[in-house]
């Protein structure tokens, strides 16, 4: 049996489309002026930087993306392209919306609307891709990698983690789960 490359990949978008719940409850209520906790946008940015982009996108980038190339995949007009396209687009969202945060956490509630409409444009290109990544590209990569090259990919995917402190992904966990537990309160 041929050692599973995207698993791991999977798991992690739990963790992102669980924050992309959050960020949508809190942009709505921000929108209307309801939500005005800017050090979570603080932390929204810090999870989407460092767990999604760091940690989560970089093994994709730099490693399942890059088997699919050496495996013959083009750079160029592919899913490959179009998956580094919206990382990029992503990146950009989440730029806008540090600003606005910024901004607004300064006195400027006039860019409440701009958190909220670059936080929402992320998020709902951000599920789309996953969706993309979870039904189409991992599958497409299980399916074309040969076994002569998985176990690379997998050790390649644990060496990033090494890079990682060891309580990493239980912080951004916790970020998460306050913020889940935040908006249960609120609703209660």
């Amino acid at each position: 049996m041929k050692p599973d490359i995207t698993q791991a990949l999977v798991h992690e978008h739990t963790l992102i489309l669980r924050m992309l719940a959050v960020l949508e409850r809190n942009a709505l209520l921000t929108a209307e002026g309801r939500y005005v906790n800017y050090r979570f946008y603080e932390e929204a940015v810090d999870f989407i930087r460092s767990y999604a982009d760091r940690f989560h996108h970089a093994k994709e980038e730099d490693v399942l993306f890059e088997a699919l190339v050496r495996n013959g995949m083009p750079r160029e007009n592919s899913p490959v392209a179009a998956m580094l396209l919206e990382h990029d687009r992503g990146r950009a969202y989440v730029k806008a919306m540090e600003e606005a945060a910024r901004a607004a956490a300064g006195g400027d509630a006039a860019r409440n609307r701009d958190i909220a409409e670059n936080a929402l444009g992320y998020l709902t290109m951000l599920r789309e891709h996953i969706d993309k990544e979870d039904h189409i590209l991992y599958p497409l990569a299980e399916r074309v990698i040969p076994a002569g090259m998985r176990d690379g990919i997998t050790a390649a995917y644990r060496k990033a983690e090494a890079r990682t402190p060891a309580d990493f992904e239980q912080k951004y966990r916790e970020v998460v789960e306050r913020y889940e537990a935040e908006a249960v309160a609120a609703a209660a």
